[in-house]
């Protein structure tokens, strides 16, 4: 028997997409709590994909979406990973609140830092909020030094072996 590559190409790419998605699913997660969301998009579904990122280029003048959203439909198939906006309760710092408390009074930004400097320009032009959003943040860039966690009060979040 005989295959070509091309025959099966689209098949064996939904097969390690799906395997990409069990892997995301099962890898290790902060306290063990699950907030990963995984979605596989083919097809028709890529194109709409491309014209929201379009748009979203667009509106926020982000040239790199721009030119991603040309870039995906050349794609048979894309694996999203991202996750539910939730607290751990470990006050590490990392979405650029000095608490999870504190983060969590804005459930509107994102938990990352860099798409909490993203979304902080949207929230700043259309929220009373947002200046009080840009100065914790403000404040956490310029003083690097603060977002280096203290050892000695950073929760141990190891695995026991």
């Amino acid at each position: 028997m005989l295959t070509n590559e091309r025959t099966t190409r689209n098949e064996r790419l939904l097969l390690v997409a799906n395997a990409m998605m069990t892997a995301a699913r099962t890898a290790p997660k902060g306290k063990g709590i699950d907030i990963i969301e995984v979605a596989l998009a083919s097809g028709e579904t890529i194109g709409l994909l491309s014209k929201a990122m379009l748009e979203y280029g667009e509106r926020t003048g982000l040239k790199f979406i721009t030119r991603d959203a040309l870039n995906i439909l050349q794609a048979e198939a894309i694996v999203l990973i991202g996750t539910r906006q939730q607290s751990h309760g470990l006050n590490c710092g990392y979405c650029g609140f000095e608490s999870c408390e504190a983060k969590n009074e804005f459930p509107a930004v994102p938990s990352v830092i860099h798409k909490a400097m993203t979304k902080l320009r949207e929230l700043a032009a259309s929220s009373r909020d947002g200046q009080r959003i840009a100065e914790k943040i403000r404040a956490r860039m310029q003083a690097p030094e603060a977002a280096e966690p203290d050892a000695s009060t950073t929760p141990d979040c190891s695995p026991a072996l």
